[in-house]
């Protein structure tokens, strides 16, 4: 079964790696999606594959790269319409700040 979730992560995760950590772990796990920087100084992401792949990548998030401190992670259902935002190709996308 598969699952789309819609992640925002706040504390120390800009700077730090925390895009590229979740761009490769994501692709390590066959997830399709996409992470970007927020102006808010937080790091937004979609997964979208197997339901217990996907809660196994929100909560490797949880720890990220080392030099990051995850404070909070906020997660829901994503839609098809976020999923789509990724760049025409990719299966996983690192997108401009929003």
């Amino acid at each position: 079964m598969n699952m789309i979730r819609h992640m925002i992560v706040r504390g120390r995760v800009q700077g730090v790696g925390f895009r590229s950590f979740v761009e490769l772990t994501a692709i390590e796990r066959g997830l399709e999606g996409w992470v970007r920087n927020r102006r808010d100084g937080s790091v937004e992401a979609v997964f979208a594959g197997e339901v217990d792949v996907v809660a196994a990548m929100i909560e490797a998030s949880r720890a990220g790269p080392l030099g990051a401190r995850v404070d909070e992670i906020d997660h829901r259902q994503g839609t098809e319409d976020e999923l789509k935002l990724r760049r025409p190709g990719e299966r996983f996308s690192v997108l401009a700040t929003a």
